[in-house]
């Protein structure tokens, strides 16, 4: 099965999806967007033209496994993104993921105003990569 995964945000979505095996997340890149209804119709013609077949969101959480300010309104982005393509979705603890995006950056030194763009992108491949492995075990 093909998943979509997402990395949410009010200005920028990142998206990545998996391979039919379920094994490797590949980076597909990073949709503008403003504000929650053009999220969620940019990203469900995203989810049409990359084929997926179900969803993985990063749910954002505080270091203490709270729920964060901001995972309301990712949870209504998934519920109307749900409606809107009619595909399942599962949430993944997105804690760390961009700060994991952001040293892997770091290390590769990568800079520069294409980073902005880079790193939502990065956080989904890394949302969804963590969700496959968390399958495997």
């Amino acid at each position: 099965m093909k998943v979509l995964g997402i990395d949410f945000g009010d200005a920028r979505v990142g998206v990545a999806t998996s391979d039919y095996g379920e094994t490797l997340a590949t980076a597909q890149g990073t949709i503008k967007v403003s504000g929650i209804n053009d999220a969620v119709q940019k990203v469900c013609e995203k989810a049409i033209a990359l084929g997926a077949e179900k969803l993985v969101i990063g749910l954002p959480k505080n270091m203490d496994g709270s729920l964060s300010y901001r995972a309301e309104r990712t949870q209504r982005f998934a519920e109307m993104l749900k409606e809107a393509t009619g595909l399942e979705y599962e949430f993944m603890d997105e804690r760390l993921s961009t700060m994991e995006a952001y040293r892997y950056l770091n290390a590769t030194e990568f800079n520069g105003k294409k980073r902005r763009n880079v790193i939502d992108t990065l956080s989904a491949q890394i949302i969804l990569q963590s969700w496959l492995d968390s399958k495997k075990k």
